[in-house]
């Protein structure tokens, strides 16, 4: 059967900008921080000689003996905050010295009761103490007020892989199946050589030994139970499906049973992030680096069963030496049995530990955080015991030298194709993109984090997610340039199929991401945020 050339430009009602408020949705991370004015500590300059004598002239109290401040304090972006000092005095001349806690400090002038709004940005996130001093030099009067602060993004720890959950043998929760919607509930803080206060931590949560269709739902203990889903499964399938979840003051995070059935779930922790300075994260248009069907990063021909082969990961394809973890998509496409994969570090055993699940025949993405081994490699080990072709694309990395730091947000829809509410209506067809202008975005912001799902699916086909290099204005004005087919894949489906998969998305020049059907048959998508990553 012939197909039909390649449309161009999507049509107007496959281009949109997210109704989803980003400062809304990402509320909960960005803190208040507060000192009042009995906090102000006063001290009297030594006398000079004609400076009360003046300050009388000048109509100024003596001693300015009202003088005080109330500081305010709040995150605007993940490494930088907003300072509202608000002072009372008399009239008098003031000297105002903000010193921000990290070496660097601000100076200004007042002539009396006023309010300074200042702002700053620290290279490094972590917990400061910003000190305010007032000096009114003319009544030999100084106060000084402290406010302790932290910064709202978090960075990424690589740990693991370990597995932290496994119903069937009682890892992390008690035996047994998860009855039907009910939840299991996760010891993160504290767990192992995990510290507590934790703000969020990357999972591969698998549903297993399911016996009729369904969903997990994985968030925050002490959060909102959203309405997005994490994991889709039918009956009898075991499917995988990377998180990255925001993780309760008690150190918890709860895994729900959406289906009317009971299942097993597995959960296998890669690393988790902190308000403090570890790594940040560089996005990256996602790049193969691994095909063994072609031998690429590998030797060509399929990864035997049991084995396991290793694979330059950094100082490779704009992949900087250094890195301490890398973001992936890996797929498994003609195995000859049921098995999985396990992506871990080089230079270690393989952990017992799952990355891909797959069964004969299938073709399975999956994303993948996974620390690097000192070499800067990683290794994939083929748990099945038959042959199947492994095919690695890199979106992203972590290092210290990288400075996107993590906002969690609370979890939103941006797309729902079968939604006439939602901002794009109507199925993908094959051969043809979404364009979306992400919400909030702005200079700085580098990436999102998203889980994407096709769902009413007519035939074979992939996802691919890229930037786009053009402005939502340009589509809207009929102006902007058809953006090249991406060659790597997000995630793949049969007819019929509802298949997740996570996304680290790059934004781009102008925060817009394409969403291709690179099928030939038309798809219901549905785009979940669930964070981003800032690097101011």
């Amino acid at each position: 059967m012939a197909h039909a050339a390649d449309p161009g430009k999507p049509a107007s009602n496959r281009v949109a900008a997210s109704a989803v408020d980003l400062d809304k949705a990402a509320a909960s991370s960005f803190k208040k921080f507060t000192s009042p004015a009995d906090k102000s500590v006063r001290k009297t300059l030594p006398t000079a000689q004609g400076k009360a004598a003046t300050a009388q002239a000048q109509g100024a109290a003596v001693g300015n003996p009202d003088l005080a401040m109330i500081l305010n304090a709040s995150g605007e972006t993940a490494h930088g905050l907003t300072l509202d000092t608000e002072i009372i005095s008399a009239s008098a001349s003031l000297s105002i010295t903000i010193e921000w806690g990290d070496g660097k400090k601000d100076t200004t002038t007042a002539g009396g009761s006023t309010t300074l709004t200042n702002s700053h940005t620290y290279a490094e996130l972590g917990e400061y103490t910003v000190k305010v001093t007032v000096t009114d030099a003319a009544n030999q009067a100084e106060i000084v007020n402290t406010l302790p602060i932290q910064t709202a993004g978090s960075d990424f720890t690589p740990y693991g892989p370990t597995r932290l959950l496994d119903t069937r043998s009682g890892i992390g929760a008690t035996k047994g199946k998860v009855p039907a919607r009910g939840t299991a509930h996760l010891k993160v803080g504290g767990n192992g050589g995990i510290p507590n206060g934790v703000t969020a931590v990357v999972l591969n949560v698998t549903a297993t030994n399911t016996t009729q269709a369904g969903h997990v739902t994985v968030f925050g203990s002490g959060h909102e139970q959203p309405i997005t889903s994490n994991v889709n499964f039918e009956a009898g399938q075991t499917v995988p499906n990377l998180v990255i979840v925001p993780v309760g003051k008690d150190g918890y995070v709860e895994l729900f049973n959406g289906g009317w059935e009971s299942i097993d779930l597995l959960a296998d922790v890669t690393g988790y992030f902190t308000r403090s300075a570890a790594s940040g994260y560089t996005s990256m248009n996602p790049t193969r680096f691994v095909d063994s069907r072609e031998g690429l990063g590998t030797s060509k021909g399929q990864v035997a069963g049991q084995s396991v082969f290793s694979t330059q990961i950094s100082g490779l394809r704009g992949v900087p030496q250094g890195i301490t973890a890398v973001a992936l998509n890996v797929t498994v496409t003609n195995p000859k049995e049921t098995g999985h994969l396990t992506v871990f570090p080089s230079g270690q055993s393989a952990p017992s530990t799952s990355s891909v699940n797959f069964t004969a025949g299938q073709t399975i993405a999956n994303s993948v955080i996974v620390p690097v081994g000192p070499d800067g490699k990683i290794s994939i080990r083929n748990g099945a015991w038959a042959g199947a072709d492994v095919i690695v694309d890199v979106v992203g990395h972590y290092s210290q030298a990288s400075n996107g730091a993590y906002v969690p947000v609370s979890p939103g829809r941006l797309i729902d194709s079968r939604d006439p509410a939602s901002p794009i209506y109507g199925e993908l067809p094959g051969r043809m993109y979404f364009a979306l202008e992400m919400p909030g975005y702005e200079a700085g912001i580098a990436g999102y984090v998203l889980n994407t799902t096709v769902t009413n699916t007519q035939g074979a086909g992939f996802l691919s997610v890229a930037p786009d290099p053009n402005s939502i204005e340009d589509y809207w004005d009929g102006v902007a340039v058809e953006p090249a087919r991406p060659g790597a894949s997000t995630l793949n489906w049969t007819a019929g199929k509802t298949v997740p998969n996570l996304v680290q998305a790059g934004t781009g020049p102008f925060g817009v991401v394409d969403f291709w059907n690179q099928g030939w048959e038309p798809t219901d998508l549905i785009v979940d945020m669930f964070g981003y990553y800032e690097t101011k």
